[in-house]
């Protein structure tokens, strides 16, 4: 008899579904930055022209030729231009701006060109290319992202020109067979390593073009200087530099405008390098030596290898356009939500400390604090216990014990405490035991706590004070994470300080509170009957109930000041279930009150402040922070590492800032936010997963299941604080009542009280908790 195969535990940092999310985002999204950091030539700093190097293995004939070098088919010859034959060239465009100028030039003095054009500049300016070749003008390859090529390794040095070639053919039809290399320069400058670059290209079928004037035009010395940098010497021939792109290139084409008639006058002709080589040729009588064509044909492979090529540059490019809009978007949003936040939040909490202030006057109404538990064990003592002992004159705990496999209906039943009752229900979901536990509840103020949650206290009477005022439906409390030790729950606890109290300042304010958090949060039971109680048709059951009472004009505030400490997740994996659901059951929530967007009254003020106000700070910059980080990254490698590392800790500066004001209103150390810039690397990053998983789940309509947290009973009550059970407390409290579904599926207690779940209707059927 084989053993039984065990089942191998293995830790994750994530789900596996998430690892490869999140890896194939990654990947794409540094593929696409390597291709934009590539077509814009910015993996090295070569842009210096280096100096000649030893020429004892370049040719005499090579050394002392003309500017087209022929090293095809083992050739090693040169060709100038016959006598009075300029050749103009131009060099790193095609421009969007200023090659079509010096197109116009060049038609109003009815001259043609070579312009050896950089790939990558082709494929972002296809039409202008294909702009030099309808107007008689010829293409001429200029590498795809304008290296130095001595600096390359052969694989690479041929992509380079292979790459340019396609993007041509795509772009404008043909093929061209001239190549000039970056920082070249004339035929007496050419050393063994270049000899060696310049074989290579002939090895391709490519011929080499080099120079005989240079026009200086990229130093920008005025239209005078260049005509006469540009002028060939003694009436010689020439092929002559002059750039169409790299900056302003005003001067270069004011300077063309008078040197084409002048030298026109002078009885020059010009040409394109491939006429002026014919023309060469023909004059040497050289009858063996066939003409070479004018932007000849393309081959069909060329022109569908060159559509890949262009489409990936388009695609980098727009990437990081989007994220560069994207990061202005943040920005913007980050700077807003900074000022909102100190105009509303300390406006709130200034208000709270003024000498005097009162909700009204003090409540002592007898509340019941209703507690769905669910496999609870670890915590459940200390959290009853916490609420159970609480200094309000009457509390009655309700523990809603929903079908726990753990025992812990029967840990709260041995703590013998008199105002505690436990109420066993079929596993059926929270929102179904919140509802059971407020039908079972005798007094009309209703707490909702969960089960991991220990009260200080005076918490409970604090939290209830609002109610004073008889416009408020719910408080939210101020939730607090008692187990900070690791590093997960840290930020957790940066977050809770930050993300969740200071902003519920500011949705008070606003009267647009979207969420009494399900760990401390006190409700009239007039308002939630009037809301139809706890739906259970999104996962933010807390979420959804709270924009009920908005739009149903009900107040929603905020009490800093009742504090209840709970268990946060210690693993990136839990964190990842529980914000996964925190985030899609938000949005579930959302789309469900959407229409509030268009009602009248408190409905519709809700909807146009409101959501718009969460889908901004709540999901939209949370999803959008990592930009941030991806322009960090991307700046410190391909861009300037002073200015990249200006704006980045700027943005860190002003989250410091607001981090520092949210621990300062909450009364809490500055120490964690030591390790805040370290959250912006790794927290910030699993959230975006979060948020964008949620969204393509809302988005494709799956279900997501019930994500139960693991609880390890780490939440200690606060260390100033003593519990002690008051000794005019009887031992023994009242049996606990058992419901089970019977008959038509009613669920009944003690003295046949139906249990209604959410929207009031009568219990008919018991749900399971879907458990991962």
């Amino acid at each position: 008899m084989s053993a039984a195969p065990t089942r191998r535990n293995r830790k994750r940092v994530l789900p596996r579904p998430r690892v490869l999310l999140g890896s194939v985002l990654a990947g794409f999204f540094v593929a696409v930055l390597i291709v934009q950091a590539y077509v814009n030539a910015e993996f090295t700093g070569d842009h210096i022209q280096d100096e000649v190097g030893d020429q004892a293995g370049v040719p005499a004939e090579i050394l002392r030729g003309g500017p087209i070098i022929n090293t095809t088919g083992g050739q090693e010859s040169t060709t100038r231009l016959p006598e009075r034959t300029i050749a103009l060239t131009f060099d790193d465009g095609p421009d969007p701006e200023w090659t079509p100028k010096v197109l116009d030039v060049l038609r109003r003095h009815d001259a043609h060109a070579t312009f050896f054009v950089v790939g990558s500049q082709v494929a972002r300016n296809p039409d202008v290319t294909r702009q030099i070749v309808d107007d008689g003008n010829e293409l001429g390859l200029h590498t795809f992202t304008h290296p130095n090529m001595q600096r390359l390794a052969p694989w690479r040095r041929e992509l380079e020109l292979s790459q340019t070639r396609m993007a041509i053919a795509r772009a404008t039809g043909v093929r061209t067979n001239l190549a000039r290399f970056p920082y070249s320069s004339k035929n007496a400058a050419i050393d063994e390593v270049n000899w060696k670059l310049i074989k290579e290209a002939g090895a391709l079928g490519y011929l080499v073009v080099v120079n005989d004037t240079d026009s200086n035009d990229w130093q920008r010395p005025g239209p005078e200087k260049i005509i006469a940098d540009a002028t060939p010497p003694a009436d010689q021939s020439a092929v002559i530099l002059f750039h169409d792109a790299g900056g302003d290139r005003s001067q270069t084409v004011a300077a063309l405008d008078r040197f084409i008639p002048q030298m026109k006058a002078r009885g020059y002709r010009f040409t394109t390098v491939t006429e002026g080589l014919n023309l060469g040729i023909a004059a040497a009588k050289t009858g063996d030596l066939p003409t070479l064509p004018l932007n000849p044909e393309a081959p069909p492979g060329d022109a569908w290898r060159g559509t890949a090529v262009l489409w990936t540059v388009g695609l980098a490019d727009g990437m990081v356009t989007v994220i560069a809009v994207l990061f202005v978007v943040v920005g913007a949003l980050t700077i807003g939500r900074t000022l909102l936040l100190l105009l509303l939040a300390t406006r709130h909490a200034r208000q709270r400390r003024r000498p005097g202030w009162r909700w009204g006057p003090p409540v002592t109404d007898p509340v019941s604090v209703i507690v769905p538990a669910y496999n609870e064990k670890e915590g459940i003592e200390a959290a009853v216990r916490s609420l159970a002992c609480g200094d309000h004159p009457e509390i009655e705990v309700v523990v809603v014990d929903d079908g726990s496999t753990d025992g812990t209906a029967d840990l709260v039943d041995r703590m013998g405490l008199p105002n505690v009752r436990v109420v066993r229900v079929p596993n059926g979901g929270k929102p179904n035991a919140l509802n059971t536990g407020v039908a079972m509840a005798r007094h009309d103020l209703i707490v909702m706590v969960d089960g991991d949650t220990v009260f200080q206290p005076e918490s409970l009477r604090l939290l209830v004070q609002p109610f004073a005022d008889p416009s408020v439906g719910a408080v939210a409390g101020n939730v607090k994470v008692g187990n900070r030790e690791t590093t997960v729950a840290l930020w957790q606890h940066i977050e809770y300080v930050i993300g969740f109290n200071l902003d519920r300042r500011l949705y008070e304010v606003m009267n647009c509170m979207p969420t009494v958090p399900g760990a401390i949060g006190a409700f009239r039971r007039e308002a939630l009957a009037g809301v139809g109680g706890i739906s259970d048709e999104t996962l933010a059951e807390d979420t959804d109930v709270t924009m009920a009472m908005c739009r149903a004009g009900w107040r929603v505030v905020y009490e800093e000041n009742a504090r209840a400490w709970t268990e946060a997740p210690t693993t990136m994996e839990q964190l990842y279930r529980q914000r996964y659901r925190w985030s899609y059951g938000t949005m579930q929530a959302m789309w469900k009150h959407r229409k509030s967007l268009s009602d009248s009254g408190p409905s519709g003020r809700f909807g146009r402040v409101g959501l718009p106000f969460l889908a901004l700070f709540g999901l939209a910059l949370p999803m959008l922070a990592p930009v941030v980080d991806i322009m960090l990254v991307y700046g410190l490698v391909f861009w300037e590492l002073k200015e990249t590392a200006i704006a980045w800790l700027g943005m860190l500066a002003l989250q410091l800032f607001t981090a520092a004001v949210a621990f300062r209103m909450d009364r809490e150390s500055l120490r964690p936010l030591l390790k805040l810039p370290l959250q912006q690397f790794a927290y910030r990053q699993l959230m975006y997963l979060v948020l964008l998983q949620s969204a393509t789940t809302a988005l494709t309509g799956g279900r997501l299941r019930w994500h139960k947290l693991k609880r390890a009973g780490l939440t200690p009550p606060p260390a100033s604080v003593t519990v002690r059970v008051p000794a005019q407390m009887r031992p023994a409290g009242p049996p606990p009542v058992e419901l089970q579904p019977i008959g038509d599926g009613r669920a009944f207690g003690s003295g046949d009280r139906q249990i209604p779940d959410q929207g009031g209707r009568i219990h008919r059927r018991v749900r399971e908790h879907d458990v991962q």
